[in-house]
């Protein structure tokens, strides 16, 4: 698909199933550089860089897949209390690329750093010495393919140089389609809060479309602050919000080699430090964080490979969370459930098949399931008022709700995933073309 940057200034081409993604401005002590590096075929930024220049806290979760690409094995040994940049790349996942995919990730991360000590050299009052192991990278595309170190290598003077120290939303746009695949659309999300008496702000891109299953994140997702969190806390947050943001949305039940979701706090809001993650004044910050983590987990569901309806999967009045969890994602990770939206047949028994096949606890005579505010099962009975005709209509709508109320304790769990179309089956047979 070619995108034009013009499209995303018109109102009309703003519009998600889930609404309008936000205009991003700036964040003091981050830029920002995107160029095209000719990793597609066709013309379009390919390689994204996010700098800080007086370095940032962090905080990284990663996939929990067995095989991992060559950049997540870089990450988990960065142990520098401050990182100053993260690179990321598309068309190539660097995966199962062996001793040469890391050894490519040296000399890219030793180029780079030269670039920006000298870039520091020249723009700053105190500049300081960037190492390699201060710089992470995120990778995205084909498994098994060679990674491309030299066209990386040959286009990170011109990403340096591009280097942009005030964002705008259209700088912002670019990265968010630099980074993307098989997406349909860029995916940016924001909030604003006080931290005390200090106004910070949090902001967002991600990408995801395929191979989405939360094992970890699920996708790669950039969260930015300019609040005063130290790197413990920024960790704490991001694993507390985690959980139900990108660790619940599926669309495929896949889980990639190259899963991270990343937090950079930049420091310059000078809020008062906080100390201790249980601070009542940082309760506003996590509400927000999960805000634009919620946000962002939701576009990529909703951008789902082929995706038509973006659906919603409520489960209430569980045992355990842990069944009400296996309950949403039986599911959501159900072909036959996926294909029935997609055709938009109200066949609730697929529902009610995938309930019985999650191993949680269920009790037949109080299990109760809904579609929107349409009552189909009450009490394991369908209700005397349901009307297969209305929920017909009901199903024709882009956003689709379940709701399974099993009446047998107080956890709850909500997933978010798409339909299951015949353009999923186009995209993943023809992938790498």
């Amino acid at each position: 698909m070619d995108f034009s940057i013009n499209n995303f200034f018109d109102k009309k081409h703003k519009v998600s199933k889930i609404g309008h993604f936000q205009d991003l401005e700036h964040i003091d002590g981050l830029s920002i550089s995107t160029v095209s590096c000719g990793l597609y075929d066709k013309k379009r930024d390919d390689l994204v860089l996010f700098y800080f220049r007086e370095g940032a806290n962090y905080a990284n979760v990663f996939t929990q897949s067995r095989l991992v690409s060559e950049n997540i094995k870089w990450n988990k040994k960065i142990k520098d209390k401050k990182i100053f940049g993260i690179l990321i790349n598309t068309r190539n996942a660097n995966a199962l690329t062996g001793n040469d995919g890391y050894n490519s990730l040296k000399k890219i991360s030793l180029n780079l750093s030269k670039l920006l000590t000298s870039k520091q050299i020249a723009d700053e009052d105190k500049p300081r010495e960037i190492k390699p192991n201060q710089i992470l990278f995120a990778c995205t595309g084909t498994i098994g393919e060679k990674f491309p170190e030299n066209i990386i290598l040959s286009n990170t003077k011109n990403l340096v140089e591009k280097i942009k120290y005030n964002q705008n939303k259209l700088i912002w746009i670019k990265a968010a389609l630099g980074i993307m695949t098989t997406d349909t659309k860029p995916k940016l999300s924001m909030a604003e809060c006080k931290i005390g008496g200090s106004e910070v702000k949090i902001y967002g891109i991600a990408k995801g479309s395929g191979m989405i299953f939360p094992n970890m994140a699920t996708t790669l997702g950039f969260i930015f602050t300019d609040a005063n969190i130290s790197s413990s806390i920024l960790k704490q947050i991001l694993n507390l919000n985690i959980k139900t943001t990108f660790n619940a949305i599926t669309c495929d039940g896949d889980t990639s080699t190259n899963d991270m979701v990343s937090i950079f706090s930049t420091g310059k809001a000078n809020n008062k430090e906080i100390k201790s993650f249980k601070d009542p004044k940082l309760k506003q910050f996590i509400n927000s964080v999960h805000q634009v983590m919620l946000n962002l987990a939701k576009r990529v569901a909703s951008d789902g490979e082929g995706a038509t309806k973006f659906v919603t999967i409520n489960c209430l009045n569980c045992k355990t969370e842990k069944d009400a969890k296996n309950i949403c994602f039986s599911i959501a990770n159900s072909p036959l459930v996926k294909t029935a939206i997609f055709g938009e047949d109200p066949n609730w028994g697929r529902i009610a098949m995938a309930v019985g096949k999650s191993d949680a606890t269920v009790k037949h005579e109080k299990l109760s399931i809904l579609m929107g505010s349409n009552i189909i099962l009450r009490d394991g009975k369908l209700d005397k008022n349901y009307n297969e005709s209305i929920l017909s209509e009901y199903m024709k709508n882009e956003n689709i709700e379940i709701t399974i109320d099993l009446s047998i304790g107080n956890k709850k769990f909500t997933a978010y995933t798409m339909d299951l179309s015949k353009e999923y089956i186009e995209i993943n047979s023809d992938y790498r073309s």
